[in-house]
């Protein structure tokens, strides 16, 4: 039998560093208020930024869905896995982002997989912002290209790598809003760097679509940017759309080429057709009730006057994201156990998910929290934040 000391060890080693994660159990819907390990708490780290994932119209949509498809998908999508549903959500999808057409994946994970691999190989260049999400960088690594990283939105660092670039293609692949800072990539200036130089640009918009631009279409509305500019968009249905699932959108020959090569695509099941009706129920109240939209961005505003009003040295952010620092792994610990003890739910973000010495409190704003929940949150981070 194989030797599993070395495992211990290291297990031990994460623990004496304050790095070793637990689960909770989550024992309610997703919402501003959850039970957690038989608790209740004021839920400020989930990814729900519009409310949507126990919505009435998303539930209602997803129990016909399941009513008339059944349960699993049964197949990949090259098979018989393809249903009705997939391919109108794609449509819909393709015509909110102003894209040619959309390609579904099973989650952002494996879309971001899915395109590099595809699209590169080992005689080509992969360009990536130092803070970009573990499944960009796995990505960029897994495809064999040659594998460079910028300083973080540091036009002039990518730059001089593009110019020392030879043959081959390029890809520039980032994160538009980082989930981690919660800060824009700037993408007009990469945009316009990659005109310059020939390359592909590609945003992972998982944290800004549903949530940015005025019609809630991410980062295509917030910059204003089409597909020439921006050929490539991964967007995922976790978050602002409070479902599950992923996309990629982009021109014909884009989607064609993930059809034939992206093996995360073509070699895995295809996402229940009820999951696929959610999300187009979802899609539906994103661009036709813009004041959930809107109460978010009141709440981001209210929450970042609060936390300069209290002295709280929140890291630059206009999102959803708002993360104060905190630096010490153990430190973010203390506090987001003394949080959870007040009745409010704030994840510790420690090592290897952000740099050594930069562990933080991830806030996360949604839609379903009101103004006394997030001055109430205000008031205890107050009270807790010098532990």
């Amino acid at each position: 039998m194989a030797d599993f000391d070395g495992l211990s060890t290291a297990l031990s080693e994460r623990k004496k560093n304050h790095l070793y994660r637990q689960r909770r159990v989550l024992q309610s819907a997703q919402g501003a208020e959850v039970v957690v390990d038989g608790k209740p708490y004021i839920n400020f780290c989930s990814n729900d930024y519009l409310g949507l994932a126990n919505h009435p119209d998303v539930i209602a949509a997803f129990q016909q869905a399941a009513n008339d498809f059944g349960v699993g998908s049964g197949a990949s999508h090259l098979v018989c896995g393809h249903s009705s549903l997939h391919h109108q959500l794609e449509l819909e999808l393709a015509e909110f982002l102003g894209r040619d057409r959309v390609l579904l994946f099973s989650t952002g994970y494996m879309a971001n997989l899915g395109v590099v691999n595809a699209l590169l190989g080992k005689n080509d260049y992969v360009f990536e912002d130092k803070l970009n999400h573990a499944s960009l960088l796995d990505a960029g690594l897994l495809s064999g290209a040659r594998f460079q990283r910028f300083l973080h939105n540091d036009i002039g660092s990518l730059e001089s790598r593009l110019a020392k670039a030879g043959e081959g293609k390029k890809l520039i692949l980032v994160d538009s809003v980082f989930s981690m800072d919660g800060d824009f990539a700037p993408l007009t200036e990469l945009a316009a760097l990659a005109k310059k130089y020939n390359a592909w640009l590609m945003a992972d918009d998982a944290h800004g679509v549903g949530v940015l631009g005025e019609h809630g279409a991410g980062c295509v509305e917030h910059f204003n940017l089409d597909q020439q500019q921006l050929p490539i968009v991964m967007g995922t249905m976790s978050k602002g759309f409070g479902g599950f699932g992923a996309f990629v959108a982009g021109s014909e020959a884009l989607i064609e080429t993930l059809i034939q090569f992206a093996r995360s695509y073509i070699y895995t099941t295809a996402l229940p057709p009820a999951v696929a009706a959610a999300a187009l129920a979802s899609l539906k109240i994103i661009r036709t009730d813009t004041e959930r939209r809107q109460h978010l961005h009141d709440l981001i505003a209210h929450f970042k006057q609060g936390a300069k009003r209290h002295g709280l040295a929140l890291m630059p952010s206009d999102t959803a994201i708002q993360p104060l620092m905190v630096g010490a792994s153990d430190k973010a610990l203390r506090i987001s156990q003394a949080l959870a003890d007040l009745g409010f739910l704030v994840s510790a973000i420690r090592p290897p998910t952000v740099p050594a010495n930069s562990a933080r409190l991830r806030i996360t704003l949604s839609a379903s929290q009101t103004v006394p929940q997030v001055d109430a949150l205000l008031e205890a981070l107050n009270t807790v934040v010098t532990l």
